[in-house]
């Protein structure tokens, strides 16, 4: 029995995004050249891989064993020919990634020290800057991926990275760090620190308080999340935060809780230039910042 890497990869890629488009999409061939190379790995088995509906498409029994045999020969495969090329051409390889500064100065350093551990022959190099210029960068082909609160857009493929949550920071007056949860509705006629309006989860937060009809007396309106917290420790007022910038509060005598009725979700996506492949390294080290902010969002018991 004889068969290619290639269709194994579309098997574990079909198998990886539930989804035909999705997959033949990473594998930069159209669906129909897709199934093609499923059906031929199936008549050489002789047995069906997925079962499929027009809404879904999910593992047989035979296809889930085929699975859990052949990844682990799959990501050795990939490993060596990494290593391979890396001896042929005497260089080591470099991913560059692109996010917002308080992401990048709070939570990608320690990521990128931890992953060198692992992998000391790649290395990651950091731009922080703005959602515009993040976005522009990944469509010139500056960066592999960026992180962010992206909209959807033209040629660039947005994939949601990770699910986080609002809080609301105030002052610490010698109080615990965290305090119990706060409903939407007891920030009314409170000074309210705030970002400017092009932040996404600043707009979020402001059809929030909207929709809810809790009026906050307006403070400052500044540029940087690192700039809210500091006039927020000041005392200046509170400031509603996603969950990712506890990171950023660690060192700041300010009381984080999250804030309820209702709990508000904001998606981290990441973004990728449509019209080029991924590379392997950047995907690699996307599955371990996963890991690495799950790890870490689960210490501090918040979404």
């Amino acid at each position: 029995m004889e068969f290619t890497s290639r269709q194994l990869r579309a098997f574990h890629l079909v198998a990886q995004h539930r989804s035909f488009a999705r997959a033949a999409e990473a594998l930069f061939i159209t669906p129909s050249g897709l199934s093609v190379l499923i059906r031929e790995l199936e008549r050489q088995l002789g047995f069906r891989l997925f079962d499929r509906t027009t809404r879904q498409v999910g593992l047989t029994a035979q296809g889930s064993d085929l699975l859990a045999v052949t990844q682990p020969g799959l990501r050795t495969l990939d490993a060596a020919m990494l290593r391979i090329e890396q001896a042929a051409t005497g260089r080591n390889k470099y991913i560059s990634i692109g996010t917002t500064p308080l992401i990048a100065a709070n939570v990608l350093p320690e990521a990128i020290r931890q992953f060198r551990e692992h992998r000391p022959d790649l290395h990651v190099r950091l731009f922080d800057g703005f959602l515009g210029e993040i976005l522009r960068c990944v469509q010139g082909g500056k960066l592999d991926f960026g992180l962010g609160l992206f909209k959807r857009v033209p040629g660039v493929r947005r994939v949601p990275f990770f699910r986080f949550s609002l809080m609301v920071i105030r002052s610490n007056k010698g109080g615990a760090t965290n305090r119990p949860a706060t409903r939407w509705s007891t920030l009314g006629g409170q000074t309210l620190i705030s970002l400017t309006g092009n932040y996404p989860h600043q707009q979020l937060i402001d059809r929030q308080l909207g929709k809810l009809g809790v009026v906050c007396k307006r403070g400052q309106t500044v540029n940087l999340l690192d700039t809210q917290i500091g006039l927020v420790e000041a005392d200046e007022g509170i400031g509603i935060i996603p969950s990712f910038g506890m990171l950023a509060c660690r060192n700041r005598k300010v009381t984080v809780s999250e804030l309820i009725e209702p709990i508000v979700n904001l998606e981290l996506y990441q973004i990728s230039n449509r019209g080029r492949k991924l590379p392997e390294e950047a995907k690699e080290f996307s599955a371990f910042l996963k890991m690495y902010i799950a790890s870490w969002v689960g210490d501090a018991g918040v979404l």
